[in-house]
Parts: C-alpha cells; structure tokens; sequence
C-alpha cells in the first residue's frame, strides 16, 4: 500500500509538470511560476538514470533558454525574441512528451502490479484500468507499446479476464482495455487475442460490458474472430443471451448476432440458424419490444426503434446477411428461402408470417 500511494504522488507530481509545460505553450512566457516549476525540478532531477537522460537535457536547455531571454537586452533582443518565445514553446512541446512518458512508465508498472494481485484495491485497479484504456485511446505510441509488451500486460488482462473469482467489473474493465489495445494496434494485438482464451471468457462472462467488447472484437477483427467463435462453439451461448431478462443484454446480444451476420462465413450463418435463432428473432420481434417497420416512414423508424428495439429484427438479421462480408451471392441467395420457412413455422397466424415475410424480402429494415 505504501508503494502505491509513493506512486500516487509521483504522478500528481508529473500531472502538475506537464500542466505545467502547457502553460508555456499557451503563454510564451519565460518568467512564468510555470516556468519556475519546472526549473526547480530540473535542479532535483537525477540524471544518472539512463530513462530520464533526455528529459534532463531539454530541462539544461529550458535552464539556458530562460536565462537568455531574461538577461538579454537592446535591438538585437528584440528582434531575435519572438524566435526565442517560439524556441520556449518548442522545448516546452519535448517536455511534456518526455514527463508523459514518465507517467507512461509509472502508470503502466503500477497496473501490471496490481493486475497480479487483483483483490487488493479494487476500486484503484478498476481506476488504473479506465485510465490505461484512456491513455491508448490517445492514438498509437511506440514507446507505449514497447512498455506494453515488456511488462506481458496483454497476458495479465487476459488472465483476469478469466479468473471467476475477481469482481465483475475489474474482469469488465479488463476487456475493455483488451477491446482498445485492439484498436491501438490491431497488427500486434489481434493475435493474442486469436490464440488466447478471451472470447470465451467474455462470453461466459454473459453481461452488458463484456458483450459490448466482445461486438466490439468482431468490428474490429471481422471474420477471423467470428470463425474463431464458430470453431469454439461459442454461437448457441451467445444465442442464449438473447433470453436474458435484462433487455440491456438482450439488446446487446441482438447486436452482437447481427455483427456475426455481417461478418460470418457460411459455417457461422448456419450454426445461428441451426440453433434457432431466426426462431428466436420472430418470438422477440412478437414481444412488447418489437413490432413491425413495414408501415412506418422513414422519418418515424427511429423513434420506434428506441421504443422497441426489437421491432423488424428478423429484417434487420436478412439485411445483414445480405449486405455483409461473410457469404458468397450463391450462399446469401440460398440462406434467404430457410429464414422464411422457419419465419413461417413459428409465426402464430399468417398475418404475422406475411408481415415479416415481406419485410425480409423487401429489405424494410433500416
């Protein structure tokens, strides 16, 4: 405990710095208390340490530049000042990358710790998580993903991920973070997530969150993920999920079949179908949440939609196979006629047989 809270106040300490370098960019100044700060720190600053050479040779810099455009005086100052204030800014930019990467470090050594030991601190692991997944959402960084690699956190995640024991929402966060280092750098990352047992974590997890990541993997990664899915037999769980009692999860789980429909080869198509999901579609589409779009303008989809997610969701399901990435024209042309035959078997009167018929068959769903 007392180690981390030692960490805590480095990185306030940091934080405070790299506002401090923002000060500069903003303000040009160079007798500012931002300035000061900054000074004062390089006075205390190791520079023995091999990671912190490069933030104390652009401190030595700051040191001489504010030292230049306080003393210097006459024409030649005046001309040469708005160069200097510019050289200020361009420091102060090299500073707060250097001091970023500093909390870059501490941030990340804090969360592989805790990672390791799940139980202690949940409410701090879940905070380090949401802000580890905040700082790679920044866009791609290679000394970030360096230090990602080195410390095994992918492995850590996943591990969490899978361990029944630790609170929901730390396994939550985890495939969150999972999700975004997938979209920080889908080349390095999608392939532990290929070989590694998350999928079927997030599944088995069966809540809100880890079916949002889990749609999420599928957009990300497309069909290789779904055949993964597939070949795991993973699809009647994940069909499953559209019995919650939760209509959250089970507007979720809807999105997340229709994303296996986009991006799903014939296997996957098949296994959905097989294990009743169109049936499934038809008894939602029946439920006080669904209804029908056929009658509907365009302009009034919306609001029913958000009224009764599952209105058309037998449409929505065809739509998808019929646009999506996964079936051939042969294979989307042959899946059609069993979605409306099954449509039929389950429908309770012929009305509603027609009425979804149509809809699948004139693309009604938006």
């Amino acid at each position: 405990m007392e180690e981390r809270e030692k960490a805590s106040q480095i990185l306030q300490v940091l934080e405070a710095l790299k506002q401090a370098t923002r000060h500069i960019q903003r303000h040009h100044t160079s007798d500012s208390p931002a300035v000061k700060a900054l000074l004062e720190f390089q006075n205390i600053l190791s520079s023995s340490d091999p990671k912190l050479y490069a933030l104390s040779e652009h401190l030595n810099r700051l040191k001489t530049l504010v030292h230049s455009l306080n003393n210097s005086k006459g024409l030649r100052s005046f001309l040469t000042r708005p160069l200097s204030t510019h050289s200020l800014s361009r420091l102060a930019v090299s500073i707060e990358s250097e001091i970023q990467a500093w909390i870059d470090r501490e941030t990340l050594l804090t969360l592989s710790t805790s990672l390791r030991n799940p139980g202690d601190g949940i409410s701090d692991l879940v905070a380090l998580l949401t802000q580890f997944r905040d700082r790679i959402s920044q866009g791609f960084n290679r000394e970030l993903q360096d230090l990602v690699l080195k410390l095994k956190l992918f492995s850590s995640l996943e591990t969490v991920l899978l361990d029944e024991k630790c609170a929901d929402r730390v396994r939550e966060q985890a495939g969150l973070a999972v999700a975004a280092l997938i979209r920080f750098n889908k080349d390095v990352f999608v392939g532990q997530v290929m070989m590694g047992p998350t999928v079927r974590a997030l599944v088995s997890m069966g809540s809100v969150h880890s079916v949002e990541v889990l749609c999420s993997l599928i957009r990300s990664i497309r069909s290789p993920l779904v055949d993964e899915i597939e070949s795991n037999g993973e699809i009647p769980r994940v069909i499953a999920l559209l019995n919650s009692r939760d209509l959250q999860l089970q507007v979720l789980a809807l999105e997340c079949v229709l994303e296996i429909g986009y991006f799903g080869r014939k296997e996957a198509v098949e296994a959905m179908v097989k294990e009743g999901l169109v049936e499934k579609l038809v008894e939602l589409q029946r439920s006080e949440n669904g209804g029908d779009l056929i009658e509907n303008g365009n302009e009034r989809v919306c609001g029913v939609l958000e009224r009764r997610p599952f209105a058309s969701c037998v449409a929505k399901f065809a739509v998808q196979l019929e646009v999506g990435e996964g079936l051939r024209q042969r294979e989307k042309r042959a899946v059609k006629p069993e979605i409306l035959v099954r449509v039929r078997e389950a429908s309770l009167s012929d009305a509603e047989a027609a009425t979804i018929a149509a809809e699948v068959l004139w693309g009604s769903s938006p």
